[in-house]
């Protein structure tokens, strides 16, 4: 593949998660791949983007082709966000910092998530743009200095995850006891995890534990007394929900399913995202989460209406892989992939991308 300082013999995301495969601990390489339940959603959401196919156009010139866009006051280099993702030094010694210096390094935002590993002022002065994801916490005095620290840190939104009243039932994670290693826990949160329990996950009792389950539309009012941060609503697969987000006053979508580690059987992300661009209406931007691979995974959710996309799984894996070198290799490759799937569809840019017509 293209670029210098990638890893060698790479030429796809899954050749950089086979490497990281062969270098994790069984454990945390389950507790990456792997979903809630029987873990349909995970395939369906796989599945779902493999069916939509995308309509070319003929006789456009595309010599030249710009992936760049604006995400929340910051230009990107390509309709691309690294999403939010726990315990990253679980991965690499490296960890958030790591994968947050790739990003950076590319030019793409990075999402740090509540659970980082790492403070948040860290991993923000390794980044270039960088947004803060939030859990909603039973001690608001918790959020609120989360949201200060957020901003303090230079974030430049806050992405509200609204898809966990409480931890999916992951099987991986109960069959393997997980646990974190000793020294890797959520910095950014009060409380210690726990210790190991046979046929248990810490992070299930945890997140029980600090979690509200509350949460609901009049916390959003709060939300927004307490930042000045554009607000993003993570977690909407409902068209109901997304028009009653924008209505109350929120700054973007992402349609996803939390790839497939929430509820067994919901709706793949890449199926909801037509229905809820129309319910937006170019009220906001509407961000695509859960299932993203490749590039022309990109041209798929951006050919359906999608402003961008999150990409998880495939940095971990880079992280796993090679840490912020295997993650560069994987936001390189989804540069190049991006770049030769616009060509080859006639887009010479990302607006002409969302006028493609798809079928599936």
């Amino acid at each position: 593949m293209a670029g210098e300082g990638n890893l060698p013999d790479v030429w796809s995301v899954s050749d950089v998660e086979r490497l990281a495969a062969a270098r994790l601990a069984p454990q945390v390489r389950d507790y990456i791949a792997g979903g809630s339940g029987e873990e349909v959603t995970v395939a369906a959401n796989r599945a779902a983007l493999d069916r939509v196919a995308v309509v070319p156009r003929a006789l456009v010139d595309v010599s030249a082709c710009d992936t760049g866009c604006e995400l929340f006051g910051a230009r990107s280099s390509l309709p691309v966000a690294v999403a939010p993702m726990a315990y990253q030094k679980l991965i690499h010694p490296g960890g958030e910092r790591a994968a947050a210096r790739a990003a950076g390094s590319a030019g793409v935002p990075y999402v740090i998530s509540t659970l980082s590993s790492e403070p948040i002022d860290a991993v923000a002065g390794a980044a270039g743009a960088t947004w803060f994801q939030l859990y909603w916490l039973r001690d608001r005095r918790t959020v609120v200095d989360l949201l200060r620290r957020a901003e303090d840190a230079g974030c430049r939104a806050v992405v509200l995850t609204v898809d966990v009243p409480l931890l999916g039932r992951r099987l991986r994670d109960l069959r393997n006891g997980f646990a974190l290693p000793p020294g890797i826990r959520p910095v950014n949160v009060d409380g210690d995890v726990g210790e190991h329990v046979p046929g248990d996950s810490v992070l299930a009792r945890h997140t029980a534990a600090v979690f509200d389950p509350s949460l609901s539309w009049r916390d959003l009012d709060w939300l927004r007394e307490h930042t000045s941060l554009p607000v993003v609503l993570k977690g909407v697969l409902d068209a109901e929900d997304a028009d009653q987000a924008v209505d109350r006053g929120v700054d973007g979508i992402v349609v996803s399913n939390h790839g497939g580690r929430q509820l067994d059987g919901a709706v793949p992300a890449v199926t909801a995202l037509p229905e809820v661009v129309a319910a937006v209406d170019g009220r906001c931007p509407v961000l695509l989460d859960s299932g993203v691979r490749t590039g022309a995974d990109v041209l798929r959710a951006l050919a359906l209406g999608a402003t961008a996309v999150l990409v998880g799984r495939p940095v971990l894996w880079g992280l796993g892989a090679g840490g912020e070198r295997g993650v560069a290799t994987v936001l390189d490759l989804l540069r190049e992939e991006l770049e030769t799937a616009l060509r080859l569809a006639g887009c010479p840019d990302l607006a002409s991308a969302r006028r493609l017509r798809t079928r599936g």
